[in-house]
């Protein structure tokens, strides 16, 4: 038993934010029916290298991107530019409580598909549209980019290092405006399927990545609004919390010369500036008035963190780990992602799923990061073939024959 069983969520997104909403309905039980565009399906189906290779170790259709954002559905194959084919989707439209696309704003309108048409169908459907800007406002009808918004949104102009020492705007190595407007999407549907639940009465849920990435300037944001004053780059340092940065420490024993090895010091409170204090061996630190308190070391920073990046070139990294561990200083590792599938704390939470996929028989992907005690998420291969479920979907759901089905293939529709 999942948490949505019963949920029927009809996926008409395609790329990394629809996708990702919908790979999370699907993680906690919803029957997530995908529909793709006949002959070619998802954009991020071809988007590679990395493809999956054959048993001859020859890359195959199958991209890793496609891979990562879109099991435990099912795909059906609609040309929706067609009539019959937007016949047929109104028709599913009947059997779902939540419809999802992410087209250029007027599109769904010009198929008949748009929510003031679906909830004619449907009152109690919970309808979201996911866009760069959204559904109102001056850059409605722009097509909108995780990239173009990073930058747009401001999180180029805190990201990066400072410009003094040669930085400039750089964005995310994922394309987080689409990931959080993906899961925001996600929290917003279901909020809707509740009042849904409680009145009958379905909704338009209006996504917008912009609106998405300004949210998501957290305590930035509220520092400009406060303070009026523009934040800049920062590098890897922290806006509000010194010491909260990555220091180099010594190479290990038996590196070269040239490799330089890195920490994470992420001290959150005084306290924990104090325990680090006594780890580093200047414990007279914790008592000076420059750096007692987090706001002085703050306006001190430029003071401060000379000395603490001396003192952090003195010991390798395993021993600073050991030590600040042991006195309970938040600490880390900055790990690749070979390090981090090779973490033991990541594979005892079982952050890897293993399939067999028809073309690489032990296929490891990313899995779900929810852990429920009652109702565990879904774990199953993203749909590996184009249309692999077309037939089973319109059979199940509209109860259409054989014959039905090879009638719309025959025209295109499918």
């Amino acid at each position: 038993m999942n948490s949505l069983d019963g949920i029927r969520v009809l996926d008409l997104s395609r790329v990394l934010a629809g996708p990702w909403c919908t790979q999370t309905l699907a993680d906690l039980g919803a029957d997530v029916i995908k529909i793709e565009r006949p002959g070619s399906g998802d954009d991020t189906r071809s988007w590679g290298p990395p493809f999956l290779k054959d048993a001859q170790g020859q890359d195959t259709a199958e991209a890793a991107y496609y891979l990562g954002a879109n099991r435990n559905k099912r795909s059906v194959t609609c040309d929706i530019a067609q009539s019959e084919g937007q016949a047929l989707i109104r028709e599913l439209v009947k059997h779902c409580d939540v419809f999802v696309e992410n087209f250029k704003v007027g599109d769904m309108a010009r198929y008949g598909l748009d929510y003031a048409s679906l909830r004619a169908i449907k009152p109690q459907l919970v309808y979201c549209s996911i866009t760069g800007f959204g559904q109102t406002g001056p850059y409605r009808e722009r097509a909108g980019y995780d990239y173009a918004v990073q930058g747009m949104g401001g999180l180029m102009s805190v990201t990066g290092e400072r410009d003094d020492l040669g930085g400039g705007p750089q964005k995310v190595g994922v394309a987080v405006a689409d990931l959080f407007t993906g899961m925001y999407a996600t929290v917003a549907i279901l909020a809707a399927l509740r009042h849904a639940e409680r009145t009958g009465e379905g909704q338009h849920v209006d996504m917008a990545l912009l609106d998405t990435q300004v949210a998501m300037l957290a305590n930035l944001g509220s520092n400009y609004l406060v303070s009026g004053k523009v934040p800049g780059r920062a590098g890897n340092a922290h806006q509000n919390i010194v010491p909260y940065q990555v220091f180099e420490v010594m190479a290990a024993e038996g590196a070269p010369p040239e490799q330089r090895d890195h920490l994470i010091l992420a001290v959150g409170n005084d306290g924990q500036f104090a325990k680090f204090c006594a780890v580093a061996g200047h414990p007279e630190w914790a008592q000076h008035p420059h750096y007692a308190q987090n706001a002085d070391r703050v306006r001190h920073r430029a003071e401060l963190v000379p000395l603490l990046e001396a003192v952090m070139k003195t010991r390798t990294k395993a021993s600073w780990l050991a030590a600040l561990e042991a006195a309970k200083v938040p600490c880390g590792a900055i790990n690749t992602l070979g390090e981090v599938f090779a973490d033991p704390q990541v594979q005892d939470r079982g952050m890897v799923n293993r399939w067999a996929h028809p073309v690489q028989p032990d296929l490891k992907l990313v899995a779900s990061p929810i852990k429920m005690s009652q109702t565990p998420v879904r774990q199953t291969l993203p749909p590996p073939l184009l249309g692999q479920h077309t037939e089973e979907v319109l059979s199940e759901v509209l109860g259409l024959s054989p014959t039905q089905t090879d009638l719309l293939r025959g025209k295109g529709v499918i």
